[in-house]
């Protein structure tokens, strides 16, 4: 060792940081000085748009580790893309002729040597690694925030975004050449703990439309309003509105399984077993529920429906203890009622189904680790992700390892289905225009919301765009009623992603298909849509974790849900009796449903605008605030003839999807 490395590893030691020693002695193992700046790779694309010095808040805590990732390249890039082009094509010859797991990394994948020689850097630089998947596009790690500075040559620093203290570096990360060579991207950075469950309670709001604390005595409601079973139940007299409309339905108690079934024109068909049988959807969301077969098979017996079974249910989850980054991720509880509300929908519309659940150890690293426990074993063809980012604010080495997941996916004849957003247009979150990812993926099949209105009959009494502003009706000094502000209100209370990407050009399935001012050479989500209004929403049963140290439960309840979160399970359950009935195995959707939408443009259930504009009045339990809630109302994103970027094609039709599956186009 030289005398100038042995006066820096003293250096180290002198204020506390031993590991680092090992990071020097890994990097002179291989052969390469961390100061010779010309001797390493530099990764300028793994720093995220949001680490700024306006947002610099200064060195990253000490007593905290940082989840790292390392991506390693495929050996064939352009023939990954070109076989799922291939395999989901109804034109192309190689139409559905997928490969095996084991056929597509012995392809595709990097190699076992090159993998090896990053594992063995991390590990002799004193990192601990957390996994590496079968497949080994990636290594997953974790180090104090002085350790990956040192063995990254940067520094990590806390930075303020959308509401929280996230770690990234200061400037681009790099790697010894002998390493760095054998890598395409680094992530340092929590950009990913920002991922979060795209689903919404239906919500408690106060008279701003900002959550009321429980403890506050509820004001006496200005109109009292029931919840609704089906639509028209009940009729409330609000202030002139819309046309001058004064009578509007209330607010949804939850449909139930059999409205959704009903609604969706697939009752009679489960009746003739056409249930989802023989297929197997997957579910992946961050942590597990401790109660959830519990909670589904009470569920289950409320309404009539057939329970969870070994047959048809099982789960791959970590231990509690291996449970990681649970504050930044939303802990457990945060993320028990979306792995509900996905396992009951799923066994709602297509109970014959079997359902796999991988959870991930976090929300971040850990939901790439659950995807490639699905890919890597093609353990189901269809997999539901009600999860996403805050638009594409994420890294652009990143996104690359994220997409040649899907990638293999798509090549493998796996579909892979996820929730748009919850947000709208992010507009509020990043102060622009931006679709969520990995929804925004052109590898992906992206699902979209609507507020659906279900009749006593079990029929579509309307459908038109999630996106929820809501207006306080008020009560004049002469008693009358009146809206606190000219209607719709302003405060937008959540709706369904989409737009232009900033980050993918217009996939060929898009073109012509999606109007060119609106792409303007872009890709541009959702796909497809479905229910998704949390005032509209479905009804779940759960036993709420109250401690999220012991994982606790509480008294088991009914809770309404809505979100993108409902609309991707729900698309995911809908192909699951397609391929049922069907014989066959759809893959990666979207090459087919937009020649569909090229050939038959009626065969989609389109969404379009209400007039007049469809609402609901509401009354806060809470707060005992009356509100109007107006349907379709995102600020920039909004419902159209044909396709729009609230809804996408429309809302999927079991006769549309058969003939889809059939190859009868």
């Amino acid at each position: 060792m030289t005398t100038r490395t042995t006066r820096r590893v003293l250096h180290k030691r002198a204020v506390g940081i031993i590991a680092t020693a090992a990071a020097a002695v890994a990097l002179s193992m291989a052969g390469t000085g961390a100061a010779n700046a010309a001797d390493r790779v530099t990764f300028a694309d793994s720093v995220p748009s949001w680490a700024t010095a306006a947002n610099d808040a200064g060195a990253a805590p000490t007593d905290q580790t940082v989840q790292g990732e390392i991506y390693l390249p495929l050996r064939d890039q352009r023939g990954a893309e070109a076989l799922a082009k291939a395999v989901s094509n109804p034109v192309n010859l190689g139409f559905r002729k997928a490969l095996s797991p084991s056929q597509w990394i012995n392809r595709f994948s990097p190699t076992q040597a090159d993998t090896d020689a990053v594992v063995s850097f991390l590990k002799t630089a004193g990192l601990s690694i957390t996994a590496v998947p079968a497949s080994r596009q990636y290594v997953v790690f974790r180090g104090t925030p002085d350790q990956l500075g040192s063995i990254f040559g940067t520094s990590l620093h806390s930075f303020d975004y959308a509401g929280k203290k996230l770690v990234a570096p200061t400037s681009a990360p790099s790697l010894p050449a002998a390493v760095g060579t054998k890598v395409s991207g680094i992530s340092i950075e929590q950009s990913r703990t920002l991922t979060k469950p795209d689903s919404i309670k239906q919500g408690d709001l106060g008279a701003s439309g900002t959550p009321q604390l429980s403890r506050q005595a509820a004001a006496t409601p200005v109109v009292v309003t029931p919840c609704s079973h089906y639509t028209g139940e009940h009729v409330v007299t609000v202030p002139p509105s819309y046309n001058g409309q004064t009578q509007y339905g209330t607010y949804n108690c939850g449909y139930t399984p059999a409205q959704l079934r009903s609604a969706y024109g697939l009752d009679t068909l489960s009746k003739r077993g056409v249930n989802g049988s023989g297929q197997t959807v997957a579910i992946i969301d961050a942590y597990a529920s401790p109660s959830i077969v519990k909670d589904v098979n009470s569920y289950s017996q409320q309404y009539g429906e057939p329970g969870l079974t070994n047959s048809n249910y099982q789960q791959l989850v970590p231990k509690p203890s291996e449970f990681t980054d649970q504050e930044l991720c939303q802990q457990p509880s945060g993320w028990q009622g979306e792995q509900t509300l996905d396992v009951e929908s799923v066994h709602g519309i297509a109970p014959g189904a079997r359902i796999l659940y991988v959870g991930g150890t976090d929300c971040s690293g850990g939901l790439d680790v659950a995807m490639s426990k699905i890919l890597d074993n093609k353990l189901a063809t269809i997999v539901s992700n009600s999860y996403g980012n805050v638009g594409e604010a994420v890294p652009a080495d990143v996104i690359q390892g994220e997409v040649n997941l899907q990638l293999q996916a798509a090549g493998e004849g796996i579909g892979l289905y996820f929730s748009s957003g919850d947000n709208g247009d992010e507009v509020a979150n990043l102060g622009y225009a931006s679709p969520d990812f990995p929804a925004s993926s052109p590898w992906v099949t992206s699902v979209g919301g609507t507020s659906l209105g279900i009749d006593k009959n079990g029929k579509i009494a309307y459908e038109t765009g999630w996106g929820d502003t809501v207006d306080q009706i008020v009560k004049n000094a002469d008693g009358s009623l009146a809206y606190a502000q000219p209607l719709p209100g302003t405060r937008f209370v959540g709706g369904a992603g989409g737009g232009v990407s900033a980050v993918f050009a217009q996939p060929d399935y898009q073109k012509n298909a999606v109007p060119a001012a609106l792409a303007n050479g872009h890709r541009v989500s959702p796909d497809v849509a479905a229910l998704a209004d949390p005032y509209t929403g479905f009804s779940i049963g759960i036993r709420p974790i109250i401690d999220d140290t012991t994982l606790e439960t509480g008294d088991y309840v009914n809770e309404t849900y809505g979100g993108t979160s409902l609309a991707s399970p729900i698309v995911a359950a809908q192909i699951a009796i397609v391929q049922q009935a069907t014989h066959t195995s759809i893959g990666f959707a979207n090459p087919t449903l937009y020649g569909i939408k090229r050939i038959l443009p009626n065969a989609f259930r389109d969404v379009v605008p209400q007039n007049p504009t469809q609402a609901v009045a509401y009354t806060s339990a809470t707060s005992g605030n009356s509100y109007l809630v107006s349907f379709d109302q995102d600020t920039t994103l909004k419902t159209a003839k044909g396709y729009d970027d609230v809804t996408g094609l429309g809302g999927v039709t079991f006769n549309l999807l058969s003939l889809v599956a059939a190859g009868r186009h």
